[in-house]
């Protein structure tokens, strides 16, 4: 213990007597513009002291005078070895290794980068990405991205649910600014809480993440980076409609307050007051809402004592109507008269990030994150009624620095996490309290040649889960130049929320059933995941225009799940997993620059999720075995006023998917085996007019396609068939829309 307390603490101490070099490495342009590179190594020759450039190119690496040559090398860039006598800041430009100066400029700023260098395979979607798409919050920022899936929970709510390897989004850690965020009761609807423009960038990280951020991610984690008040726009208006009623309007207004406080007001409301019956069901294709959503967010920042820090205020009220197109809450609320639903939330949080990083040891920081949610859904869908209270606090302290040297990096620290639910379902009131406790430690090392490695455990103490250890592990091996080889395995723990997560069961006339009694949370014990998965990144120029290939391939195994059981129409049930249960996803994606401007993105999925039911081992219902994605994008040469066309198109093909039984129905109310195939086609036009205004126009499901009856039972909506839940594709066919934006810089 004392040998590690040494290791922890007295080594960084030690090196506060080192003189430091700061630069920045950028690429070379004819103008010698800084626009940075970010993961450049930069390294001192014939030692193991070195470094990687942050996303805006910048660096810091220790000096001695024994150090003369600094080593700067990027993968397709030449690598320079220079003099160094002094410490002194440093600026250098690297040249691309072949000629295609334009080319390699246009790769590396594609909207979704992926990384050479990190151990986890992860890649970030850029604001440039969500802005190909209407992308009106966060869970319809995925509809051009192959690794995500989308689709509607279920044919009333318009909620749309997400899936990552095979699994819905209740296994994936979704977070704000890495504290975890779309949990508990804003499962089902949290992510249409975060607007779009709210949104600087995503990281989605396939595999079992980081154990920095928790015991709960098993399929991967999607980490959302909001817009900033000293790099947003000081002043950002979006106003949007579509051809279904939806209305929105974004203002984001920033302004600084002193030299290290600056502070940002974001307001979003969106309306939909307009019925859709296209398919003439007597059901509202999609629900009326009305959504108001503010946040504030300062922030402080002092470079040179290392502070930064910090603080979000968000209020959300959100109103959605659906059900029966003459459905009046005021007089069919809980009669027969008609078939309707009312959801009601309100939320309120306050987060906050503080961190100091050593000016005299850049690679010593600490980090503190807080977060404070209230949550209350109150809602009814048809007779049955569902009420949610969740108040939930969240704490992480950080501790990061290096042991001998910069290869060696080390994260530590601690985690507290506390949740009351209170639940109304029907007639039963459903209370508990969660809290848990924890200690973490991750250790990376990177050669910054071949090899990376990310290691880490986690043991927590939960009052219901009792104490469990977390061991996570990522690998990256570089084989040639432009390629990266990576392996990961990780254990994942959760407790499911089986109401919150399946508000689907209530529009629905089957009974709810909980079979197993015995465990801790709804007599259910928690569920426990080990994932495995191995990819392949490769960069290559084909025709001499810059591509890459990825292949992939992820397992995960549940030692116990709670199985969430269709296969009797006439009932959902819930009981602990007694068998196996499995999901196996395989994907190939080419991204390929064609020619200048102008990006291809092809892809290809396979899933294979099965589960012991209580009837035997079957498919998981509505999960397509095969499935075919392509994206498109061009943009015209930007014009000295900065005018610019921008195109983008998405085809998605949805091989055939499960239906859950219903053989137990009447004939007239039986569904086949399997769904259809389906393709749906996407696509945007955006006239960039200056640099402060911009148009848009697009459409979604531009071929029509619609899913046939996509409500079980519409004609007797309180029988015993009734059910909303079979829902693979579009219900309200083609939907056109248009938007503007304008900003001050």
């Amino acid at each position: 213990m004392k040998q590690i307390i040494y290791i922890l603490f007295i080594l960084p101490i030690l090196s506060f007597s080192q003189n430091k070099i700061r630069g920045m490495i950028m690429e070379a342009n004819e103008k010698n513009e800084h626009i940075g590179l970010a993961g450049a190594n930069v390294y001192w020759l014939d030692t193991s002291v070195g470094t990687v450039t942050d996303i805006d190119g910048k660096f810091t690496i220790p000096y001695k005078k024994e150090y003369t040559k600094l080593v700067i090398s990027y993968v397709g860039f030449k690598t320079d070895t220079i003099t160094v006598s002094e410490p002194k800041m440093i600026h250098h430009w690297l040249q691309p290794t072949d000629n295609l100066d334009t080319v390699t400029i246009t790769s590396r700023k594609q909207a979704t980068a992926k990384s050479y260098l990190q151990a986890t395979n992860t890649f970030t979607v850029s604001s440039d990405e969500l802005l190909k798409a209407a992308c009106c919050n966060l869970s319809e920022s995925f509809e051009t991205n192959p690794s995500i899936d989308v689709n509607f929970a279920d044919a009333v709510t318009g909620t749309r649910q997400i899936k990552m390897l095979g699994l819905t989004s209740p296994y994936i850690l979704i977070a704000t600014e890495n504290i975890p965020s779309i949990r508990g009761a804003s499962q089902a609807f949290g992510m249409s809480f975060i607007p779009g423009t709210w949104v600087e960038s995503i990281q989605i990280t396939k595999g079992a993440g980081s154990v920095v951020n928790g015991f709960e991610s098993i399929a991967g984690q999607i980490n959302a980076e909001l817009v900033k008040p000293t790099t947003d726009n000081k002043i950002f208006v979006n106003a949007y409609a579509n051809a279904n009623g939806r209305l929105e309007l974004n203002t984001h207004l920033n302004t600084p307050v002193s030299d290290k406080w600056s502070t940002g007001l974001y307001l979003h409301g969106n309306l939909r007051d307009q019925k859709n019956d296209r398919n003439n069901d007597s059901f509202l294709d999609t629900p009326l809402q009305d959504q108001i959503n503010i946040m504030n967010r300062w922030q402080y920042i002092d470079n040179e004592k290392g502070f930064v820090s910090f603080i979000n205020l968000k209020v959300l009220n959100d109103e959605k109507q659906t059900g029966q197109i003459n459905f009046n809450p005021k007089t069919d609320r809980g009669t027969t008269n008609a078939w309707g639903s009312e959801i009601d939330t309100r939320r309120y949080e306050v987060s906050s990030k503080f961190g100091y990083v050593n000016p005299e040891i850049p690679w010593q920081s600490i980090g503190v994150q807080t977060a404070f949610s209230s949550h209350k859904q109150e809602s009814y869908f048809g007779l049955n009624q569902y009420d949610i209270k969740h108040n939930s606090l969240y704490a992480n302290a950080i501790y990061n620095s290096i042991i001998s040297d910069s290869r060696h990096k080390i994260k530590t620290g601690i985690s507290y996490t506390y949740d009351h639910y209170d639940e109304f379902v029907n007639t039963v009131d459903y209370e508990r309290t969660e809290r848990s406790v924890g200690a973490f430690f991750e250790y990376n090392f990177d050669n910054l040649d071949k090899l990376n490695l990310t290691a880490g455990v986690r043991i927590d103490n939960h009052n219901l889960m009792g104490t469990f250890v977390t061991p996570r592990v990522h690998v990256r091996y570089t084989p040639w130049e432009k390629s990266a080889l990576r392996a990961s395995f990780g254990r994942g723990k959760r407790s499911a929320n089986i109401f919150a997560e399946n508000q689907n069961i209530f529009s629905t006339s089957r009974a709810i059933n909980i079979l197993n009694t015995n465990g801790a949370i709804y007599g259910l014990d928690p569920e426990i995941a080990w994932n495995y998965g191995v990819s392949f990144l490769q960069g290559f120029n084909l025709f001499e225009r810059k591509a890459d290939i990825t292949l992939d391939y992820y397992r995960t195994d549940f030692q116990n799940q709670v199985v969430v059981d269709f296969e009797n129409p006439q009932e959902v049930n819930f009981y602990n997993l007694k068998g196996d249960s499995y999901a196996n996803s395989f994907q190939v994606e080419l991204n390929y620059n064609m020619f200048e401007h102008f990006d291809l993105r092809l892809a290809y999925k396979y899933y294979d999720v099965k589960t012991d039911y209580n009837l035997g081992k079957l498919s998981k219902p509505l999960v397509p075995t095969n499935r075919l994605f392509a994206n498109a994008s061009y943009e015209t040469d930007i014009q000295k006023n900065g005018a610019q066309w921008k195109f983008d198109t998405t085809f998605n093909w949805l091989g055939e998917q499960r239906f859950s039984s219903t053989g137990n129905n009447p004939v007239q109310y039986q569904l086949p085996e399997n769904t259809p195939t389906l393709g749906t086609l996407n696509a945007q036009i955006t006239k960039v007019f200056s640099p402060k205004f911009e148009v848009y126009l697009g459409s979604e499901n531009l071929t029509d396609v619609r899913q046939d009856n996509p409500i079980l039972g519409a004609n007797d909506p309180f029988g015993s068939n009734f059910d909303t839940t079979f829902v693979y594709g579009p219900i309200f066919g083609v939907s056109y829309y248009a938007g503007l934006r304008f900003k001050i810089k």
